[in-house]
């Protein structure tokens, strides 16, 4: 039983057809989803501190070379997602490219990424919920011995995600108008207060990391370099660009919604482009805005935007940025949660996982037991585990999935040159390989800490697949090769 055996592309083509899933949403539905997993605790929390620890005002750069990697990885998703609309999105696009192996590896690399991530993200809103509200700190926010908080507003979530794809949209939605409209009002409140001397230097000239930094907190490619370990200058730049491309993650969720959506080959595309390009340009002004208005040495780390306009005498800007923070995070966690139900039922309904995960709901039609599973894990860590350290998890896992996506485009483009392609990427392979490239680059700007706590992640998984997995994958029961 080879581990680089194929599922065919017709066999994915057919699913889609004559799915479980029910076809409800469209290109403005997936646009909303987009944004709604985008922006979340990256704009409100890592642009201040980014700024403040690794780049400085030149953190704006940071979020452009993100977002330039997360647009050319956008492309690539867009192609696949075009051609073969599937619930699986890139596990699947890798299973019919490069085999069974790669397959399981960014399945597990995506449940990774969004389940971590939901966890973050419902701490963070935990948060702001009790500095907003005077809520008890012994039940809300990181001081909690079991953040109650964090536990309950999954729970709630969860609920809505099993109820219906439409329902989810809906909420999602809702809650996008209102995040989007306070990430405008900051920028435009913000520009009454910038003052070009906290712009200079834009560029703060390199300097040693701190006395108290360990080995295990240097970047990988300052390590293996034998460089000495430093911040700001343009190595700050990208280390906060690697950082911060957990603010751009989420955006791959909407490819997992081709089985759900009315016509995936037009609408997908829409969807993962013009949710990234509305975001880039949210996270851009909004840097720019925070680092003008504050020097970046003085910025507050755990609420930076409501501190920076409670500094210039705007309290009620403040308050606006908190209820921002709080339906930024909720629609954030709402689509992780939708998004790991879609990639367990598709690893499951392949044999990789058990079969009982792609059971979907008679009235709902949603895959209620992947999603319910995956809650119940994301409540055991943001109830009890401290993750604020592990966010860079969650940037290794979206950008090793995103490397394996460039990849696969050329790759299906020769193996597969019948399937139809609405949409395609430019210049393939140059463009598809630079995104490997680029995505591996970034990787590389991750410190070793998270390189190590990535690789145990991955023996986990291999142990899952090769003990369970290839014995009882689809293709194994067909005696596949």
């Amino acid at each position: 039983m080879s581990v680089l055996r194929k599922l065919p592309v017709d066999e994915v083509l057919d699913r889609g057809r004559r799915g479980n899933l029910v076809r409800r949403l469209t290109g403005k539905d997936l646009v909303g989803f987009g944004i709604g997993i985008i922006i979340g605790s990256g704009i409100f929390t890592l642009t201040g501190i980014e700024a403040k620890q690794h780049a400085g005002p030149a953190v704006v750069l940071s979020f452009v070379i993100g977002g330039v990697v997360a647009a050319l990885a956008a492309l690539c998703y867009a192609e696949l997602a075009s051609a073969v609309p599937t619930a699986g999105s890139a596990y699947t696009y890798a299973y019919t490219s490069l085999g069974e192996i790669f397959a399981w590896i960014i399945g597990w690399d995506l449940l990774l990424e969004f389940a971590l991530g939901a966890a973050v993200v419902s701490r963070s809103w935990s948060g702001y919920v009790a500095n907003l509200l005077d809520l008890p700190p012994e039940w809300f926010g990181e001081d909690a011995a079991v953040n109650v908080g964090a536990m309950v507003i999954i729970a709630l979530l969860t609920a809505v995600a099993v109820a219906g794809i439409r329902e989810s949209a809906w909420v999602t939605n809702a809650l996008v108008v209102i995040k989007v409209a306070v990430s405008v009002l900051v920028v435009v409140a913000g520009l009454f207060f910038v003052r070009g001397a906290n712009l200079d230097p834009f560029v703060p000239p390199t300097q040693p990391a701190a006395p108290s930094a360990t080995a295990l907190e240097q970047p990988l490619v300052q390590a293996l370099l034998g460089m000495e370990q430093s911040v700001y200058g343009f190595g700050g730049i990208l280390t906060a660009a690697a950082i911060v491309f957990f603010a751009y993650t989420g955006f791959e969720a909407l490819a997992n919604l081709g089985e759900e959506t009315r016509n995936p080959r037009r609408d997908l595309p829409v969807g993962l482009l013009g949710s990234l390009v509305v975001c880039t340009l949210l996270y851009v002004g909004v840097s720019f805005v925070l680092t003008a208005m504050v020097d970046y040495r003085q910025i507050d780390e755990g609420a930076p935007l409501a501190a920076a306009f409670q500094s210039v005498g705007q309290p009620w800007v403040a308050v606006l940025v908190s209820l921002g923070a709080i339906t930024g995070l909720t629609s954030v966690m709402m689509v992780e949660l939708v998004t790991i139900g879609r990639i367990g039922f598709a690893m499951s309904r392949d044999g990789l996982l058990p079969p009982r995960l792609s059971q979907v709901h008679p009235k709902w039609g949603t895959p209620h037991r992947m999603t319910i599973a995956g809650a119940v894990l994301i409540m055991l860590l943001a109830g009890f585990v401290p993750i604020s350290e592990l966010a860079d998890m969650v940037s290794i896992g979206a950008l090793s999935g995103f490397f394996i996506v460039a990849l696969a485009v050329p790759v299906l483009r020769r193996t597969q040159p019948q399937v139809e392609r609405p949409f395609r990427m430019p210049l393939s392979p140059v463009l598809p390989v630079l995104t490997a490239a680029a995505c591996l680059y970034l990787m590389s700007n991750l410190d070793v800490i998270t390189w190590l706590r990535f690789a145990a992640w991955l023996l986990i998984g291999f142990a899952l697949y090769f003990g369970y997995g290839r014995r009882h994958a689809l293709l194994a029961r067909r005696g596949g090769s």
